[in-house]
């Protein structure tokens, strides 16, 4: 027997996640000392500001549909609410473009005059200038409250130059389809949203304008027949005495083309 074989020798799969934590740590270390990640490079997910970042795949593809809304030109700002991978992947892709970040997390003022802070709760505390003034708005509300999507859209309304016409791209839970609709008249599209974690809620992107044949299309909502029962139960004066009447309606409804 060797000397060696008394040390204790770590598995590979130990030593890959032992190296991984290290590698967290050091980036969190120089985030804390102001260390620069790069220009526009991401910071670590704060999931207690329910933080959640697009796989590359996702920031990629709205980057291209954002970029051929515009044609590229700079002269057609774009605001993006409460998402700053998608920022970050806009800024590399297509540098040209003029785009801001309306974010909470004070980290990303690192992006300078690009950063603006921005709390859903306080939805129009925004630059004057910045009112009517965006080509394009981008928004993933951070939380899927009912109350978080209505503030939200304020602000999206706040922004957008005309929003029955300028574009509109809305990332956020499936849950909140019947919502979007009604308040922005928009609808979910094939494409599906993935965040580097893995959500367990299932995350569209609804738009305010067809899409044509980008990003999925529009989903086309099928027919769906509601089934209602309505079982209504009234109890007289007696208590023998207790008449039922069970009514059955049915109603389809058909989506928008």
């Amino acid at each position: 027997m060797e000397a060696d074989d008394d040390v204790p020798q770590l598995n590979p799969a130990t030593l890959a996640a032992l190296q991984e934590f290290l590698n967290e740590k050091q980036k969190i270390e120089e985030e804390a000392d102001g260390g620069d990640c790069g220009e526009y490079e991401m910071v670590q997910e704060d999931w207690r500001m329910s933080q959640f970042w697009y796989e590359p795949s996702t920031s990629k593809t709205v980057a291209d549909e954002i970029h051929f809304l515009t044609q590229g030109s700079a002269s057609l700002p774009i605001a993006c609410i409460a998402c700053p991978s998608l920022y970050t992947q806009l800024k590399k892709s297509y540098p040209q473009l003029t785009v801001r970040l309306l974010e909470y997390d004070q980290r990303f003022s690192k992006f300078g005059t690009d950063f603006v802070f921005y709390d859903y709760n306080r939805p129009t505390d925004l630059p004057s200038e910045f009112h009517e003034s965006f080509h394009i708005v981008v928004a993933d509300p951070p939380y899927l409250s009912r109350e978080c999507l209505e503030n939200t859209v304020l602000t999206v309304k706040f922004l957008s130059k005309n929003v029955e016409k300028s574009p509109i791209l809305v990332l956020t839970g499936a849950v909140q389809r019947e919502h979007i609709h009604e308040l922005l008249q928009a609808r979910p599209c094939g494409f599906r949203p993935l965040h580097t974690n893995k959500l367990g809620n299932e995350f569209l992107l609804y738009t305010n304008y067809n899409p044509q044949g980008r990003l999925g299309g529009w989903e086309e909502k099928p027919l769906v027949g509601v089934l209602r029962y309505e079982l209504r139960i009234s109890a007289g004066m007696a208590m023998n005495s207790v008449n039922l009447d069970l009514r059955l309606s049915v109603t389809c409804e058909t989506g928008r083309s």
